[in-house]
C-alpha cells in the first residue's frame, strides 16, 4: 500500500529527503503557498507533488514530516494540529527532548499520533547518506522507515519512547556543532597573532576521532585539575584578542566537575560521565 506524506517547509534537507522517498513509490506532498522561490525550485527538482492547501494535503496524508528551523517547531506543529488531521505527525527537528514531548502532548490532546525523529548528517546526495532516527510507536516507525528503504536516507528505528531520537540529535550535535565553532575561534586567534599557517599545519596532522574515543575520558578526568587552568589562560588570551571566550570558560567549568578525580586513572567511563551530572 502506497504511503503518502506531507513535507512541511521543503528546505535543503527536507526537499532532498522527500525526493528520496519518492524513489520507493511514496507520494510526497508539499504546500507551495507562501514558499520562497528557492523552496519551490527545490520541491520541483525533488519531484514533490504540490497541494492546493495544507488542509487538503493533510487529508490525503498518512504522515506529516516536520523539518524546519528549531525555533519554529512548536508553531509548525500547532499549525498542523489546527486542522482535522488523523495521521501520524513526525517531529524531525533539532529540538530538545522536552520540547519534543510538549509537541507529543499537544498531538495527543487532539488525537494525533506522533513519532520522534532526528536527522544526522547532511542532505542526501553523492557521498552523503543522512540517518533518520525514529522513536515512538514501533508499528508506525516501521511504516515510515519503509518509505526510505533502499534510498540515500537511512532510516534507523530506535526501540525507545518519544524523546530518544531528539536526545540522540542533541548529544551528537552538541559535539559536532560546537567543534565547528571552536575551530573558527581557534583559527581566528591564530590569525590575530600571525600564526595561522602554523596552526593549519598542526591541524593537518590530527588523526583523532575524539567523539569515538570514549576510552580516553578517564584520563581527561584525571588531568582536569591541570587542564582547567590552561583553559582559563586560553579564555584570557581570547578576551585580549577581542574574541569570544565563553566556550573556553565553559570548558574550564566542566573540568571543575572532575576536581575530585585528580590523578585517578582507575575510573571507568561510566563513573567519569556520571561525575559530570549535577547533583539534585
Amino acid at each position: 500500500m502506497t504511503i503518502t506524506f506531507t513535507l512541511l517547509h521543503p528546505g535543503a534537507m527536507g526537499a532532498k529527503a522527500g525526493g528520496e522517498a519518492t524513489r520507493t513509490g511514496t507520494r510526497v506532498l508539499y504546500v507551495p503557498t507562501g514558499r520562497s522561490a528557492a523552496s519551490l525550485r527545490r520541491a520541483r527538482e525533488a519531484g514533490l507533488e504540490p497541494a492546493d492547501s495544507l488542509e487538503s494535503a493533510l487529508a490525503a496524508s498518512d504522515f506529516v514530516l516536520s523539518v524546519c528551523p528549531p525555533h519554529a517547531a512548536e508553531d509548525v506543529a500547532h499549525e498542523v494540529l489546527a486542522h482535522p488531521f488523523r495521521g501520524v505527525y513526525v517531529e524531525a527537528n533539532a529540538i530538545s527532548p522536552d520540547r519534543t514531548r510538549r509537541i507529543a502532548a499537544a498531538c495527543a490532546e487532539r488525537g494525533v499520533r506522533m513519532l520522534d525523529g532526528s536527522i544526522v548528517g547532511g542532505p542526501p546526495g553523492p557521498g552523503s547518506a543522512p540517518r533518520l532516527y525514529l522513536s515512538g510507536d514501533g508499528e508506525q516507525v516501521t511504516r515510515l522507515a519503509g518509505a526510505f528503504e533502499g534510498t540515500q536516507v537511512v532510516a534507523r528505528p530506535l526501540d525507545a519512547e518519544i524523546g530518544a531520537a531528539s536526545a540522540l540529535k542533541m548529544a551528537y550535535a552538541s559535539y559536532q556543532k560546537s567543534a565547528r565553532v571552536l575551530a573558527a575561534v581557534s583559527h581566528a586567534l591564530a590569525a590575530h597573532h600571525g600564526v595561522a599557517p602554523e596552526l593549519a599545519r598542526e591541524a593537518a596532522s590530527l588523526t583523532s576521532n575524539i567523539l569515538a574515543e570514549t576510552d580516553q575520558l578517564p584520563s581527561v578526568a584525571a588531568r582536569a585539575w591541570r587542564w582547567a587552568p590552561e583553559l582559563e589562560e586560553i579564555a584570557a588570551t581570547l578576551r585580549t584578542a577581542g574574541l569570544p571566550a565563553e566556550m573556553a570558560e565553559g570548558a574550564a567549568a566542566v573540568l571543575g566537575r572532575w576536581a575530585d578525580d585528580k590523578d585517578n586513572h582507575d575510573l571507568t567511563v561510566e563513573e567519569v560521565l556520571g561525575h559530570l551530572r549535577a547533583e539534585g
